[in-house]
């Protein structure tokens, strides 16, 4: 890599030594050598001459001075090695030199080895400092790209010590979260494409900055649907208690969003969130063209299946019993075995509850009625209607109702 350094002295016959000392360099392409007569020119080269990396300045010079210049020198938005050159006996200025930023100096006359030393120490260390500022923008860029998909802290591990994360294809036991708002397509037809670009960024920025609060992965954002990561691609012992605090987060944030712009005229669904956790495989699968951090498996299908389950249950979050086994002082409701399509054995699902959610009557009413269904208790219908009397908005329990006036029993639920 080429070094191109701008050497400022008015002596007329340095240019001439110094193109002869450094020919095998300058032949080579590893150096270029750029000459200014006095501090002025030295200037106006370099605001037109972005490639210089260092500068060799005598101190006594016509018009503007090496000291000077340096001076000038720590004023530009640009970083500069500096070799000073001064009279032997001239040490106050070589200090007042260094103490102005230069890196190195050598001394008049000039010893022609000690010079090239110099100058290749002073490469080195130019080298050193590129690769550091590359080192830098190459971070830079990678938290910019990291940061949308990963939380901030994690963001900032990964873009300066990605080894220290598997992202390479691997199994790994973790939880998967799936988001979906409602009836977005007729959305879009009938909204204006103003309204709904603040609409739906104000609602992507809400939902990632949840996710992000409780160190989620986004694995993909399609429209208005979120696909989201727990315990990938950095270990999470809690992750199945994460997943289900971020989804009653989620859904908590996505319901007063809803309210507000349904006040403000805009017609917009509640937002369906499913979740399970078992084994998935996970890494990087953009084939080097491009970062895709994804995850693959029937962890994920599921996660997808329970999110889609909502539609039928009348639910707007719904979570396997692998993920609520999983999770730490998890509080629900039971929702019933559901026969996913694809899937010929039926998962336990449960809809999340916060602490005093799960702590109200209505809930224990609930939990009784749940109980009776599942022993084939023949009571289980008038208590499920006792619950919608009580209360019209229960969905679930209306769900429930429906099937046992249809005929069904049991808990098993197809899909």
């Amino acid at each position: 890599m080429s070094t191109c350094l701008l050497v400022v002295d008015d002596e007329p016959d340095l240019e001439t030594l110094l193109v002869q000392k450094f020919r095998k360099q300058i032949r080579d392409g590893t150096l270029e050598l750029v000459f200014a007569r006095d501090g002025i020119e030295a200037l106006k080269i370099l605001e037109g001459e972005a490639d210089v990396d260092a500068v060799l300045s005598d101190i006594n010079m016509p018009r503007m001075d090496g000291l000077t210049l340096l001076s000038k020198l720590q004023e530009l938005d640009r970083r500069l090695s500096t070799i000073i050159v001064s009279a032997y006996n001239d040490m106050a200025n070589i200090r007042i030199a260094m103490n102005r930023g230069a890196f190195d100096f050598v001394t008049k006359p000039i010893d022609f080895a000690d010079l090239e030393a110099t100058i290749a120490k002073t490469i080195r260390h130019v080298e050193t400092m590129r690769e550091a500022e590359q080192r830098q923008s190459e971070a830079e860029q990678a938290r910019a790209s990291l940061a949308r998909y990963f939380s901030p802290n994690l963001a900032e591990k990964l873009a300066t010590d990605a080894e220290a994360l598997d992202l390479d294809g691997s199994r790994r036991e973790l939880a998967s979260l799936f988001t979906d708002l409602t009836s977005f397509t007729r959305l879009v037809e009938a909204t204006e494409p103003e309204v709904l670009k603040a609409l739906l960024n104000d609602y992507l920025a809400g939902m990632t900055d949840i996710i992000f609060d409780h160190e989620g992965t986004v694995a993909k954002i399609i429209g208005d649907s979120i696909h989201v990561l727990f315990g990938a691609p950095s270990e999470q012992p809690d992750h199945a208690t994460r997943t289900v605090a971020c989804a009653l987060a989620l859904d908590e944030f996505a319901q007063s969003f809803c309210e507000h712009w349904n006040a403000s005229g805009v017609a917009l669904g509640h937002t369906r969130i499913g979740a399970h956790a078992g084994a998935a495989v996970v890494g990087n699968f953009g084939s080097g063209r491009f970062f895709d951090y994804s995850a693959y498996g029937d962890t994920i299908n599921v996660a997808a299946r329970l999110e889609d389950a909502n539609k039928t249950l009348g639910t707007r979050i719904c979570v396997s019993g692998d993920l609520a086994a999983k999770a730490e002082d998890f509080r629900g409701r039971p929702i019933g075995d559901l026969l996913l399509r694809g899937r010929s054995e039926p998962i336990r699902a449960f809809e999340p509850l916060r602490a005093e959610a799960y702590m109200i009557e209505e809930t224990h009413a609930y939990l009784k009625a749940f109980d009776m269904l599942e022993r084939a208790d023949a009571g289980a219908l008038g208590a499920f209607a006792a619950l919608i009397s009580q209360n019209p908005q229960d969905h679930l329990a209306s769900f429930h109702l429906r099937r046992l006036l249809n005929g069904d029993a049991g808990t098993k639920i197809q899909l």
